[in-house]
């Protein structure tokens, strides 16, 4: 007969993501009538909440260390992804300029992201769950950012936005591709660069030609990266 784990090791920790769901909802609303953004990016906000909060609240959702520091650091993290998504999509609905508001936010959640898997790695609290939101929510600030860069620099930089996403995709008709992959360094520092390469292209900072030289090469790295996942995936499927 086995013996039962312990209740408060294996639970969800509800009390406190309901805490968490309540600030981010009114974290999105107290940004909409500050600016004032408007209906949409309100409800984009939302939308964006309303996802990730479904991930954090599924079934499969178990935390067996409870939150921990850094799930609670990446959940800071998504607050601010969907800021940026919000500010995003007034900047498109209004044809706006990008403002110091969208990059700074955009660049905090880009140092989080460093900070949450320090935070993981020194607290013992890493989790497949909070690897797994990370991930999504680097694909989605990578994505929005991409669709505001290309107003400026052409579609083509949408391919950088949406390679997670059709890769995700094509796992939909092939299982294979959905087999975990093993480390690499490269992977992960190709990942973290796209983010700060839309947004220094989005500041202005650089001339034109420099910044979509800089998103040029950010574009064959990502290419790069997923051809090379995908070999090792067909030799070891």
């Amino acid at each position: 007969m086995s013996t039962p784990e312990p209740r408060a090791t294996t639970r969800r920790p509800r009390a406190e993501l309901l805490g968490w769901s309540a600030g981010w909802v009114a974290a999105i609303c107290a940004l909409a009538l500050a600016a004032p953004l408007g209906t949409a990016p309100l409800l984009s906000g939302l939308v964006i909440a309303a996802g990730s909060l479904a991930l954090l609240w599924g079934p499969s959702a178990r935390l067996p260390l409870g939150l921990g520091w850094a799930n609670r650091v990446t959940l800071v993290r998504a607050v601010l992804v969907s800021c940026v998504a919000m500010l995003a999509a007034y900047v498109i609905a209004d044809s706006a300029r990008v403002s110091v508001l969208l990059l700074a936010t955009g660049a905090l959640a880009v140092v989080l992201d460093g900070v949450d898997g320090a935070v993981a790695r020194r607290t013992g609290s890493a989790s497949d769950l909070g690897a797994r939101f990370d991930m999504e929510l680097d694909a989605l600030l990578i994505a929005v950012l991409s669709v505001l860069a290309a107003r400026e620099y052409g579609g083509w930089v949408l391919a950088i936005g949406a390679a997670r996403y059709v890769f995700a995709a094509a796992g939909l008709g092939w299982p294979w591709l959905r087999r975990p992959l093993p480390y690499s360094l490269a992977r992960r520092v190709i990942a973290a660069a796209q983010p700060i390469t839309l947004l220094v292209a989005l500041s202005g900072l650089a001339p034109a030609p420099v910044g979509t030289g800089a998103l040029l090469v950010a574009l064959a790295a990502l290419a790069w990266s997923f051809g090379r996942d995908l070999r090792w995936l067909r030799r070891n499927r």
